[in-house]
């Protein structure tokens, strides 16, 4: 049977502060430490769970948790985190009702890890598959990219969210997660260009120095040494915890898993760089002839590496930090800028250039991440953004105002929620609902937002109007507006109780939020509103090279210059919180207050004053107040019975009606005044924790006697069984002794039996060998004997044949002597002729040699020597010719013989007359060529050029003949239309496999090359699909795998670039592709066409550029390639291995 727990069992403190007796602020203080000094960091108020930070790991989010929590009543457990998403996950799951969970608190208190926590345990309870793990996986490592970029450390939180998220996470209508959409919420940029003391920029720029490779630092001109960017602050560069290098290769793992494009990630790396680059650059003042102050770049080192770097040329980018050009309608002005207005113009390019990044990598994430399917989708809203903002020494600026206007707008929606829902319920459950009494802080909301008077209004039009605007003006027309504004003060206020209010400075303004009253000085309002960019600067990085830069400065295209002002930052975050609230109004809410217990970021410590001011401002005492302003507990019927039936003998210890009127009968017989409970139609209604707790009392009570009782029983039946169980024993050991007697006596017989009966087979098999023996003896005599008489017989004949043979031998041998003495004799008498004949032939040579020697004697003395060496050496190379000619290797280019060298100083000779001879016998072979065949060897020497050793398919092609038209399209009648279509001569006609970017299957189409363009044609119908000028054709993309795919760049800008590139594949590769190069090599009017050989390159579809990656493996179709996309941005080609 399984357990059931309840939030009340074993509970420290209370659990949920509803129940909280007495209520107030002390007793509430006092609940949060002692479940903190517990470990008990989650406390609930009704649905709504407070969350505790640590500071240290505990261990309390394992997988048993999760599966603890799982599918578990909210209240059934001690509080906790993921007794909240379970609650919301299931909702969303069997109800098909939209959640959003909210999380709010301020910098420190643990936002961002329990928005980990909560998308954790969704990702762990929802399905499996591999689509949907890898939806997960993606929605878990979208998080370290976004904390990279928009978190830093503060004086507060080592790893503070500079932002706003708000994370739609859509499922299906089992509940498996598709995908999902990221709202980001104005980012702190103002902190890439200056930091408060003891804080750090972002963490991408410390983790790109720490731990990028020496060789990418190279590429982007960057150094590891902190000290050398004055963006970068030196007093807290390194944080104790923080390994900023393994945190950066877990972001460039978290972009490639996320679907970034390797170029996307250089190019954001880059854009880092740039702004680094940028904070270094230093302005001098210049003097002009009119008088005025010029600003000049100090050193331009910097600015020519952050060029280099964006691509933009560096007189562009140093006229625009030198002039500003102001248009109006028909006139342009240009003025000049001075040192402090080029300091201005560089901080707001940093910051405009980083912001505008990090909306794109929002953007980039949500294309990633976004579901595939239209269908209609569940949506799970996380929503985590900063907590109420108050700096005790009031240096509350632009950026407190606008956080603490969303925070009074989350509360203003969390107040209205909560009483909606408690008014639901109470309907729901037929209970009489009473108007409850709470502050409604919709008045501070229409002070900040009102589209007339509102602060945010008048601010806005202090920035559009002309003349002198100043922050001075601002507070001014504030105090002539809102002076009478009852949340409103300040110095010049009307109400005559803050007229002496001298803790007011002149430069500030006091609004009572509902948290309390927080003082702003006025001193940057108008700028951070206006958040101005000079529009040369926009111009100037539209001009760049990198695409990425177009897509951030879309204003600076001069085709596109829009006179109109800029929308303000304060327009711009109202119009976003008004859809935030919209969104938030459309789904049940689920809330997580979070707050930090100290502000040294220790664990253990709980300072009462921090939590205090916290509790006051999240406004948890007056969402205790609401809940318990009806009923402070509720519970249905029947968890409500099975607890404490036990206090009713009627009830226990079971109740066979309904769960309801067991309820009435056990409150009835306990006495509890009707006053303090209500019955609902499924739940009873308590209303003063006071009987909750006497109803806990009472049956603690019974439990305990309850627990004597069983103990009684269970010591009774544990004596009882011990009884029974020797008295078993004893009669199986009886048992056994006499089964064991009489198996002895039995085994004894036996053994007797079994001696007599052997001794008796004994004796017969004896008496059965000898007469078998007998038998044996006989049988072998009559055999010996019988052996014996053939013998003889066979040496008989044996010795009558051997004499027969020896005669017939003696004749052979006499014959063959008698012929071997004739030839002998015939021999020698042919010998002895031959030897007269040399010897004459010997004497005559002798004589002859002796007669010139004689006649030649006066003359041959002087050079002997010299003509004997002339004539050997004529005789040796007359006799190597003579060789050689009949040595000579066969026509064919192909065979390298030749006759080995008989002489080592004719090497030389030997060698040149072998290379002659293989020219002269190649140009005798290339006569015999025709014009068709010439061409075709050009054609297989060209392909050799261009694919040999470097694509695998390559040798495969080498013994295929180059064709040409593969479909017969001059003789097939089907393709009559599409060849008079075709003006020039068709090179090359074959069917080719058209790549669909969707799904990565092929649809076939003929291809039909001419000299001057190509076209694609439909193989069913002959319909032409696209004809492409060879001048809009760049370059061709193939692979080194034995695959057949390829792709035809255009150039952008071209007529035929509208649809983009094309993927096709082609067993006949080879030579339609060295076809295309040498059309390109041997026409004038074009550009010899690239071929980029390499296993990744990009393909522009339409107007995104998807990367085709080649991997070797084994496709599910057998021992063929297949093309497969992986996502929006990459197509995967499987093909077999070697």
């Amino acid at each position: 049977m399984e357990v059931k727990t309840s939030l009340l069992d074993n509970m420290i403190g209370v659990g949920d502060m509803v129940l909280i007796e007495p209520l107030s602020e002390d007793t509430f203080i006092e609940n949060l430490r002692k479940r903190f000094d517990h470990n008990e960091i989650y406390t609930y108020i009704g649905s709504v769970v407070i969350s505790m930070n640590p500071y240290k790991s505990l261990p309390i989010y394992t997988a048993e948790k999760v599966e603890e929590y799982r599918n578990r009543n909210f209240y059934e457990l001690s509080p906790h985190i993921y007794a909240l998403a379970d609650e919301a996950y299931r909702s969303l799951r069997d109800q098909d009702k939209d959640q959003c969970i909210l999380i709010t608190g301020e910098s420190g208190a643990g936002k961002t890890e329990a928005s980990k926590f909560v998308m954790s345990y969704v990702a762990a309870v929802c399905g499996k598959g591999q689509e949907v793990n890898k939806v997960k996986e993606q929605l878990l490592q979208s998080n370290p990219v976004l904390e990279a970029f928009g978190n830093a450390k503060t004086v507060r939180n080592d790893n503070s969210s500079r932002f706003g998220k708000y994370m739609d996470i859509e499922f299906d209508f089992k509940g498996d997660p598709l995908g999902g959409v990221i709202s980001n919420y104005l980012l702190e940029k103002s902190r890439v260009v200056k930091q408060p003391r003891g804080e750090r920029n972002f963490h991408i720029f410390y983790q790109l120095l720490s731990g990028a490779s020496d060789d990418t630092l190279q590429k982007l001109k960057l150094d590891r040494d902190f000290s050398k960017y004055n963006y970068l602050s030196l007093d807290s560069a390194t944080v104790n915890g923080l390994d900023d290098a393994a945190s950066f290769r877990t972001v460039r793992n978290a972009m490639q898993i996320v679907g970034f494009m390797e170029d996307e990630v250089q190019s954001v790396l880059e854009l880092v760089a740039a702004v680094l680059k940028l904070g270094n650059l230093e302005f001098k003042p210049e003097s002009r002839c009119n008088g005025f102050d010029e600003s000049r770049i100090k050193d331009k080192n910097d600015l020519k590496e952050m060029c280099e770097l964006l691509g933009i040329e560096q007189s562009v980018l140093e006229r625009a930090f030198s002039y500003r050009t102001v248009e109006a309608k028909m006139e342009k002005v240009s003025t000049t800028l001075n040192v402090a207005q080029a300091y201005y113009a560089r901080d707001a390019l940093a910051k405009n250039l980083y912001s505008r990044l990090f909306s794109w990598l929002v953007n980039r994430i949500n294309e990633s991440i976004k579901a595939q399917t239209k269908s209609r989708k569940k949506v799970m809203g996380v929503l985590d953004i900063y907590g109420f903002e108050i700096f005790e020494n009031g240096d509350n600026s632009f950026e407190q105002f606008i956080i603490n206007y969303c925070n009074e707008k989350l509360q203003q929606i969390f107040i209205e929620l909560t009483l909606h829902e408690e008014q639901e319920e109470y309907i729901r459950e037929g209970i009489e609902w009473t108007n409850i009494e709470y502050f409604n802080n919709a008045i501070i909301c229409d002070l900040i937002e009102n589209n007339k008077n509102g602060i945010l209004a008048m601010l806005d039009e202090e920035c559009l109007r002309p003349g002198t605007v100043t922050d001075e003006t601002f507070l001014d027309k504030l105090n002539t507006v809102c002076a009478e504004h009852q949340h409103f003060e300040s110095r010049q206020s009307k109400n005559s109780k803050f007229l002496t209010d001298h803790s007011l400075p002149h430069n500030c303004f006091r609004i009572q939020h509902y948290a309390g009253k927080v003082l702003y000085r006025v001193e940057g309002f108008v700028d951070k509103n206006n958040d101005l960019l000079y529009r040369d600067l926009s111009q100037a990085m539209y001009k760049a090279n990198q695409s990425l830069i177009k897509i951030l400065f879309p204003e600076g295209n001069p085709a596109k210059v829009n006179l109109k002002r800029p929308p303000t930052a304060g327009f711009q975050f109202r119009a976003s919180v008004g859809t935030l609230m919209k969104n938030l109004l459309t789904k049940n809410p689920n809330y997580i207050r979070c707050i930090k217990p100290n502000d040294k970021k220790a664990a253990h410590i709980f300072t009462d004053s921090l939590v205090c001011h916290q509790v006051r401002y999240l406004g948890l005492m007056e969402n205790v107040r609401v809940r318990r302003a009806g009923y402070a507990f509720r519970q249905a019927y029947e968890p409500c019975l099975e607890r404490y039936k036990m206090l009713c003998k009627q009830t226990w210890p079971h109740w066979k009606g309904p769960a309801r009127e067991g309820v009435e009968v056990l409150l009835k017989n306990l006495q509890v005044p009707a006053e303090e409970f209500a019955y609902g139609r499924s739940k009873i209604f308590i209303r003063n924790p006071r009987t909750l707790f006497f109803l806990e009392e009472k049956r603690r009570q019974c439990l305990e006697d309850l627990a004597t009782l069983i103990q009684k029983i269970y010591r009774g039946w544990k004596s009882r069984t011990h009884f029974l169980l020797l008295k078993k024993s004893q009669v199986v050991v009886a048992a056994w002794y006499r089964r064991f007697a009489q198996q002895k006596k039995y085994q004894n017989i036996r053994s007797s039996a079994l001696v007599v009966q052997s001794f008796i087979r004994g004796w017969k098999a004896r008496k059965l060998l000898r007469e078998l023996k007998h038998k044996k003896r006989c049988e072998e005599a009559v055999t010996t004997i019988s052996a014996y008489w053939h013998g003889t017989q066979a040496r008989w004949e044996l010795r009558r044949l051997k004499e027969e043979a020896r005669n017939k031998h003696a004749v052979s041998v006499i014959w063959a002597a008698w012929l071997g003495t004739k030839a002998r004799r015939e021999l020698k008498r042919l010998k002895e002729e031959a030897r007269r004949k040399h010897a004459v032939a010997v004497i005559w040579a002798y004589w002859l040699g002796l007669k010139v020697r004689r006649d030649y004697r006066k003359f041959f003395r002087a050079n002997a020597g010299k003509k004997i060496y002339d004539f050997t050496i004529q005789r040796i190379m007359q006799k190597y010719f003579m060789g050689l000619k009949k040595t000579m290797p066969s026509m064919s280019p192909v065979d390298k013989s030749w006759p080995a060298r008989p002489y080592g100083f004719l090497d030389g000779t030997h060698q040149e007359l072998r290379r002659v001879f293989h020219l002269w016998r190649c140009k005798k072979y290339r006569s015999q060529f025709t014009e068709e065949k010439k061409a075709t060897y050009e054609e297989k020497l060209a392909a050799s050029e261009l694919f040999k050793d470097k694509k695998a398919l390559y040798p495969s092609s080498v013994g295929q003949p180059f064709k040409g038209d593969y479909v017969e399209i001059t003789k097939n009648p089907k393709y009559q239309k599409l060849n008079s279509l075709v003006e020039d001569k068709v090179l090359l006609a074959d069917v080719v496999s058209k790549i669909n970017r969707a799904n990565g299957k092929g649809a076939p189409r003929i291809f039909l090359l001419t000299k001057k363009s190509l076209v694609l044609a439909d193989q069913k119908t002959g319909q032409v699909k696209a004809s492409v000028p060879l001048l809009d054709l760049s370059s061709v993309s193939v692979s080194t795998q034995s695959d057949g795919f390829f792709a035809l760049k255009l150039k952008e800008g071209s007529t035929s670039a509208a649809k983009g590139d094309f993927l096709l594949s082609s067993d006949r590769l080879i030579e339609i592709i060295t076809k295309l190069h040498r059309i390109g090599a041997t026409s004038a009017d074009r550009n010899q066409i690239n071929i980029d050989i390499s296993d990744e390159f990009l393909v522009q579809f339409k107007q995104d550029k998807v990367c085709v990656k080649f991997i070797q493996g084994t496709p599910k179709n057998g021992n063929g390639v297949a093309c497969k996309r992986k996502n929006n941005r990459l197509l995967e080609v499987s093909v077999p291995s070697p």
